[in-house]
């Protein structure tokens, strides 16, 4: 299992296409000709500016441009100031897994918007794992009494605690077996013999 992932996103990644399928709050900012289905409010042909949508990520990401954007985001609840907040004050008390299983890799797909509030979502993304790293380590390397306790994390912080616990497990069985002599190879006694003969020689 590997921690290298791309964030950027990389097309091949199931982490990546679950976590861009997220629905994001969208509104219209120019008319949309021929699009007013999409608004099932309206009855007008044309999607007009102001009109509410729910995109997924992939979708929102491209239309909202500094320039000339075509749809304006409002970025999710758990990543605005009230919730980054709760995160300050006490991050390993929160259940992030109930707010987003992918919290971590959507946070730093939004930081792409043009959103004064995405600025500050790198920082507190950055604090958040800060503060519950130490908690996810102290879980991987002691027993856990409840066996689902790594389903209350979010996809990355459970990947970092399945290799943590891997790793662990993998030091005690090296431990298990016990100390043992080491011999030398027969590689070195067959240099040995031979610097042994060429010293006799000479």
């Amino acid at each position: 299992m590997t921690l290298s992932y791309s964030y950027m996103p990389d097309y091949f990644s199931l982490t990546d296409i679950l976590c861009t399928e997220e629905r994001i709050s969208c509104k219209v900012e120019v008319t949309l000709p021929r699009l007013g289905f999409l608004d099932l409010s309206s009855e007008s042909e044309d999607l007009k500016p102001g009109a509410k949508l729910e995109l997924p990520l992939w979708l929102a990401q491209p239309l909202n441009k500094v320039r000339e954007s075509i749809v304006s985001v409002d970025i999710p609840k758990t990543y605005k100031e009230g919730y980054r907040e709760i995160l300050l004050a006490d991050a390993c008390t929160v259940v992030l897994n109930k707010w987003n299983p992918y919290y971590y890799e959507l946070g730093i797909c939004l930081r792409k918007f043009n959103n004064r509030d995405c600025e500050m979502i790198i920082d507190s993304l950055l604090l958040t794992f800060r503060s519950r790293f130490r908690l996810i380590m102290d879980w991987a390397q002691n027993p856990v009494s409840d066996p689902m306790q790594n389903s209350l994390l979010p996809r990355l912080e459970r990947d970092l605690f399945l290799t943590g616990r891997k790793a662990k497990l993998q030091l005690n069985e090296w431990l298990r077996k016990g100390s043992c002599i080491i011999e030398t190879s027969q590689s070195a006694v067959n240099l040995k013999k031979r610097k042994r003969m060429d010293y006799e020689l000479d």
